[in-house]
This record gives C-alpha cells, sequence and structure tokens, in this order.
C-alpha cells in the first residue's frame, strides 16, 4: 500500500483526471482538503471510505493517518486542490513519508490558473503579445523572494496569474503599476473558477480594485494580468499557408 496525493482540480468534479477519479474510488481512506476542495469529489468514494478533511489538521495529525492506515495495509489518498505541485504544501508531507519509509506517488491535476483561462476564454501565450506566463503571488504570512516581489516581475509585462491575494487586491495593484505596468493594462478576477458558482469580474488595474470591492469578491479568486485579454494579438505561424514543417509543406 501508498499514499497516493492527488490533484482534484479546480472545482468542477469532472476535472479530475481518470487515473485521479480511479484512485480516490479505490481508496479506503481519503484526506481532503476542505477548506478548497469541492466536497462534491467525495460522490466517488467508495462506501465505508475514511474520510478526514484537512483544514481542521495540522501536519502531524496528517501524517498520523496516513502512516497508521499504510501500516493496516489500507490505500491511502490525499486530495488536494488544483495540481497539488503549486502552493499545495506537499514536499514537506513527502519529505516525511520519505522519512518513515512510507511509498507515496503525486497524481498531477488540472490547476486554477488553467480554469480560469478556460472560463475567461483567453489564451495566455499569444503571438506578439505574451510568450510568457508568471505564476505567482503576493507576499502574505508566507514571504516572497526580494527578487520575486510583484513590481520585479511586473516588469516583464507578461502574462501574470496571481494566486492567493484577491482580498489585497489594491496592494496588488499597486505593485504592478509601481513595477511597470499601465494603469490601463486589462485584469480579470475569477472566483471559483468551473464550481457552479463561478464569478468573472473584468476591468484594468485602475479599475478592478474597486469592481471587486462592490461585488464582495475577497477569496477563492484567481487574478490575470495582461494584454492577453485585451483580444488583439498575431496570429500563429503554425497554421500560415507559408510555414512549412515536418508534417506540412509551405504553400
Amino acid at each position: 500500500m501508498k499514499v497516493y496525493i492527488i490533484g482534484a482540480g479546480p472545482g468542477d468534479p469532472e476535472l479530475i483526471t481518470v487515473k485521479g477519479r480511479r484512485l480516490l474510488a479505490e481508496a479506503d481512506v481519503i484526506i481532503y482538503a476542505g477548506s478548497l476542495v469541492n466536497p462534491a469529489l467525495l460522490q466517488y468514494a467508495k462506501a465505508g471510505a475514511q474520510i478526514h478533511n484537512s483544514a481542521s489538521m495540522t501536519l502531524d495529525e496528517v501524517i498520523t493517518v496516513m502512516e497508521e492506515a499504510v501500516a493496516m495495509g489500507k490505500k491511502v489518498v490525499r486530495l488536494h486542490t488544483g495540481d497539488p505541485s503549486i502552493y499545495g504544501a506537499i514536499q514537506e508531507q513527502m519529505d516525511v513519508l520519505a522519512a518513515k519509509g512510507i511509498e507515496y506517488e503525486v497524481v498531477p491535476g488540472v490547476s486554477s490558473f488553467l480554469a480560469v483561462a478556460a472560463a475567461l476564454k483567453r489564451e495566455y501565450t499569444l503571438p506578439e503579445v505574451s510568450q510568457t506566463v508568471i505564476i505567482t503571488r503576493l507576499e502574505g504570512r508566507t514571504p516572497v523572494p526580494a527578487k520575486e516581489k510583484l513590481a520585479s516581475l511586473a516588469s516583464h509585462n507578461a502574462t501574470m496569474c496571481i494566486f492567493l491575494s484577491v482580498h489585497m487586491l489594491e496592494a496588488v495593484v499597486a505593485e504592478l503599476i509601481a513595477g511597470g505596468y499601465p494603469p490601463d493594462t486589462p485584469v480579470a478576477v475569477v472566483q471559483k473558477a468551473s464550481w457552479p458558482d463561478e464569478k468573472i469580474l473584468r476591468g484594468t488595474l485602475a479599475t478592478i480594485a474597486s469592481i471587486a470591492a462592490e461585488a464582495g469578491v475577497d477569496r477563492t479568486a484567481m487574478i490575470v494580468v495582461g494584454k492577453c485579454l485585451d483580444g488583439k494579438y498575431a496570429l500563429s505561424r503554425l497554421y500560415s499557408p507559408d510555414f512549412g514543417h515536418m508534417f506540412r509543406e509551405a504553400k
């Protein structure tokens, strides 16, 4: 038996991977991040599965449940929101499991920043607009390295997806403008992407804080910044008739 660390996806129960759903259905013990994971995913659990909500648990308590279950020959699923490798706090869990000699496997998931792109119906990497996506957050209780401050990253004017920061939106805006994004840069705030109560707000750096405040959006939301949102871009060379590659000759 081993521990499976699984990305649950952004919220829609159908956006968990096929492998993730199979393992969830086979699990004897499920520990899910209840503050973020859609509880509708627990419909895939088998009858009699032991289910723990880790929102009220410490790391030691989570590890104890895993260790005791594996010792009894049970299959354990640790269910994280989105993809567990992004702000999932899984490294500390994996390191403890490895130190204890407990085998584990990570199953990737659909991250919320990808669900947000789908909700917005926008491509992050548009020709002659941006070919870089920066995934980051504003400094809060978790510190951010000096070179990764928002103002420093903003100097690239790339597409930026900002996690865990919507409750500090005014500070986010100030940092981004100080770093070089013009005040008229398009911004979108998407709350609970792919959930039934998904909410999309659009504006610019100059207006988005007041728009979000008026809508009461201050948690469980992604901030997307960049010119990819304004609809202007060059066509891809990949499908141009005068562009040849190994699968198609230029015309």
